[in-house]
């Protein structure tokens, strides 16, 4: 059974029917709704599904940014200045929003979000912040060189480090408190 709207519209116009003069409520009509509806979600859930993967890019990009800079193995000190700094990359912006807020107004919808950003990496970071694991120097290595591909990411290994400096072994993707 053909599945996409190409593949379904090109086998009923094999068929010698016009697909612009199909009866409303005919067979044809409705396998190009069917097959339209379906497209249209998987064109939704992978948008979607790129919107959540895009945070977790973000993160070992950053994370990526730093190993390239620094060289050598770290050590837990400074690997808990680098998770600091990412927790404050939005301080600016921030600080910036609430300057230019009028006395008496609400917040924007921006100010609200990174407020709400920042508590929530915060939090993470009381439980336990995922990020690759910097201190071997393998898995450095390997996040040096990193292309920015979701596919690759699954390569990296994965710690969940707390703010008293605990640190415990993650896994890829990361699911809650792994």
């Amino acid at each position: 059974m053909t599945k996409s709207l190409s593949k379904v519209q090109k086998k009923i116009s094999k068929r010698g029917v016009n697909i612009t003069s199909l009866h409303e409520n005919s067979r044809n009509s409705q396998r190009l709704r069917r097959a339209s509806a379906r497209d249209d979600k998987l064109a939704r859930v992978s948008a979607a599904r790129a919107k959540v993967n895009q945070i977790h890019l973000r993160r070992v990009a950053y994370f990526q940014a730093a190993a390239i800079a620094i060289s050598g193995s770290n050590d837990l000190g400074h690997i808990q200045q680098l998770i600091q700094r990412y927790l404050e990359r939005d301080d600016d912006e921030l600080a910036k929003l609430e300057d230019e807020r009028r006395p008496g107004r609400p917040r924007s919808t921006r100010e609200d979000l990174l407020k709400q950003r920042k508590a929530m990496d915060e939090r993470e970071y009381d439980g336990g912040f995922w990020m690759p694991d910097m201190m071997e120097e393998a898995n450095l290595k390997i996040l040096r060189e990193w292309n920015s591909e979701w596919t690759q990411l699954g390569t990296l290994k994965y710690v969940r480090i707390t703010r008293s400096g605990t640190v415990h072994e993650s896994s890829f993707p990361p699911k809650g408190q792994s």
